[in-house]
């Protein structure tokens, strides 16, 4: 396919799969069962968080972490006791992510909703930007703190050449204006023409088959290289084709 074509191929998948039926399957569906925007934050930061391996075991283990937080994770996150924290602190969550992970990011959301109304303070592009590469570390010093603790692996660096996938994909949900009811764009200070493909072992893979990348690690260098095609099929909106790519993941018609 030439690039006429190729645009036109996953304009239609990205329009098939940026629908409300995509929800259903998703963890995006997570932060969808609140309307202020703090919850929607907080329960998809931690949605994305564990966003690896089965879908369904994902949102399975995130709504156990809405039933610990009473499905109100501002009003828990603002007003917790230590003895709330203790009783986290044993629980089996997700794979790796455990009750003491879950303890410390709630600590640190605490932290930071005492100084800023939103999470989309942390995340602000500055001048001379053009991805979030620096924005991801700045809120990870911000969130994280100077301390060391097994939790920081969880929230991964794009400065170790990290694809930050569960980040990235966390920020389509709240910067990315679809108007479709899939993506929350509920952030009013970050263009969402800065936004990047959540890279992993599938969107990697058939980026590949369609020739958008040629590098074969799934790393933030590859990141950059998959946006500067996916900027040129369209500059104001390059991560609608992460359903497009998703879509082709799903149906598995380019093998």
């Amino acid at each position: 396919m030439n690039f006429s074509e190729l645009k036109d191929f996953l304009d239609e998948k990205a329009d098939v799969y940026n629908n409300p039926e995509f929800i259903q399957d998703d963890p995006v569906q997570i932060p969808h069962r609140f309307s202020l925007k703090q919850d929607i934050e907080i329960a998809g930061f931690l949605s994305a968080t564990i966003s690896w391996g089965n879908r369904k075991s994902i949102i399975k283990s995130a709504e156990k972490m809405l039933d610990i937080m009473g499905n109100s994770p501002y009003d828990f996150v603002m007003n917790f006791s230590e003895k709330d924290l203790e009783s986290i602190k044993d629980k089996s969550i997700h794979r790796t992510f455990n009750g003491e992970d879950f303890s410390y990011f709630i600590k640190q959301f605490h932290e930071i909703y005492k100084e800023n109304e939103s999470l989309e303070n942390l995340f602000l592009i500055n001048e001379g930007e053009n991805n979030f590469y620096h924005s991801i570390e700045r809120f990870r010093q911000k969130f994280l703190g100077a301390e060391k603790h097994r939790t920081h692996k969880h929230v991964s660096s794009p400065y170790k050449n990290s694809s930050s996938k569960r980040i990235i994909m966390f920020l389509r949900w709240m910067t990315r204006k679809d108007n479709r009811g899939v993506d929350f764009g509920i952030w009013e200070n970050i263009d969402q023409k800065f936004l990047s493909i959540p890279l992993d072992v599938h969107t990697g893979n058939i980026s590949r088959k369609l020739g958008l990348i040629l590098r074969t690690q799934n790393d933030w260098k590859t990141v950059e290289e998959l946006d500067l095609i996916i900027r040129k099929f369209d500059e104001n909106d390059p991560a609608k084709y992460d359903f497009a790519l998703f879509g082709l993941g799903v149906t598995k018609e380019l093998f």
